[in-house]
């Protein structure tokens, strides 16, 4: 079998994911495409990552991807989790992951209003609600949630969510339903009403911002078509990190794995995957430093972090296994950043990296600053680390 050790896993990643000087991407459609698409969940982490992968990038550049070309698409996928897709890829992402998303959400949300007492028969009012809210996105409109529940009765409500608890509350009832409708390919989020590190969508429907629909192809072809893009872009990996990746079942990946013919390969102890047309060595890459956002896909490519992320799990990611910002320097986490009141980037180091490391790594933060020209970007995920103290003016 085949042995493939952290240092060509590293080489690997600095080339594909277009962190390393002289393998940039020549634009954000191409950055997005190197690591299959760019975590959307929070708002500044599609620009920060597209930043970190392409020389020059400007706010503009990802904007006209979004909403004037819209070669690049914000949809509902895997794991619940809301990314940007180059659109090419949407059938892939809706066969294999969104149609599943959407069906899970349709019977948790009907299931929910009867519960509540909202709806007596939650599949009906479901059905009735989400025809209704299609009816009114029809003619290419677009539509605020809010501008939605003021027209819409059936979009009116809210469940209540761990009673008696400090983390309890309400939780309105339209916005879940415009989450079926998301995650089943039907509607999109259109243009966005705040900055570009906030989000305020507006809803279209997926044929007024396409210009069609999401073309239908089989789940299973849908997943190794998924599987394979990465591969090519995390391989190699495994069967664990895949099953994570794509929010589905082992029996999913296993007969990914199997319709693509991928190859075993040792991981030092572990199995992993790689296709068989890309089992060759990759060349050395020359030390580079990175500074990513927080959820940027190469720190959450993989289930399995220990051969990037060392001992670091602990101060850079959550309960909930979603990693703040990280300093990167030739293939490793060392450490994270975080910005001061006045826009300037700190950074937070956790290990000695020796003089070059450290420099490439201020220059970084230099060139970030600049670029955010004092915007403040507060991460919606912070990392314990980015959470000790406060960076203050300087």
């Amino acid at each position: 079998m085949l042995k493939v050790d952290p240092v060509e896993r590293r080489a690997r990643l600095a080339r594909r994911h277009r962190l390393a000087p002289g393998h940039r991407a020549g634009d954000v459609v191409e950055a997005a495409r190197s690591v299959v698409c760019l975590h959307a969940t929070d708002p500044a982490t599609v620009y920060l990552s597209a930043w970190a992968r392409v020389e020059g990038m400007t706010v503009r550049d990802m904007d006209r991807a979004l909403y004037d070309e819209r070669s690049l698409v914000r949809h509902l996928a895997m794991r619940r989790t809301l990314f940007v897709f180059p659109r090419d890829t949407l059938p892939d992402a809706q066969a294999a992951a969104g149609s599943r998303v959407a069906d899970g959400e349709r019977r948790r949300l009907a299931r929910d209003v009867e519960k509540a007492g909202l709806w007596p028969d939650g599949e009906g009012w479901l059905a009735d609600a989400c025809e209704q809210v299609l009816a009114a996105l029809a003619d290419g409109r677009q539509a605020t949630s809010s501008e939605l529940r003021a027209e819409i009765p059936l979009l009116e409500g809210s469940i209540t969510y761990g009673e008696g608890k400090s983390w309890g509350g309400q939780v309105p009832i339209g916005p879940r339903v415009l989450t079926v409708l998301s995650a089943s390919g039907l509607i999109m989020r259109a243009s966005n009403d705040g900055a570009w590190s906030t989000a305020r969508p507006r809803w279209t429907s997926t044929k007024a911002w396409l210009g069609e629909g999401i073309a239908a192809i089989a789940a299973a072809e849908g997943a190794a078509r998924l599987v394979e893009r990465w591969l090519r872009a995390f391989g190699p990996g495994t069967a664990a990190d895949l099953k994570w990746w794509l929010g589905s079942t082992v029996a999913v990946v296993r007969r990914a794995l199997a319709d693509l013919q991928s190859v075993e390969v040792d991981l030092g102890g572990q199995t992993g995957y790689l296709l068989a047309d890309d089992l060759e060595p990759t060349g050395a890459v020359e030390p580079w430093a990175a500074l990513l956002p927080p959820l940027d896909p190469t720190t959450m490519g993989w289930i399995e972090r220990d051969w990037y992320l060392g001992t670091y799990k602990p101060q850079l990611v959550d309960s909930t296994g979603n990693a703040g910002p990280t300093a990167w320097w030739d293939g490793r986490v060392v450490g994270g950043w975080r910005q001061h009141d006045d826009g300037e980037v700190e950074l937070q180091m956790l290990e000695d990296v020796g003089a070059e490391g450290l420099a490439a790594l201020e220059q970084e933060a230099a060139r970030l600053t600049r670029w955010l020209d004092g915007a403040r970007v507060l991460p919606r995920f912070p990392s314990p680390l980015s959470k000790l103290g406060r960076a203050p003016n300087r």
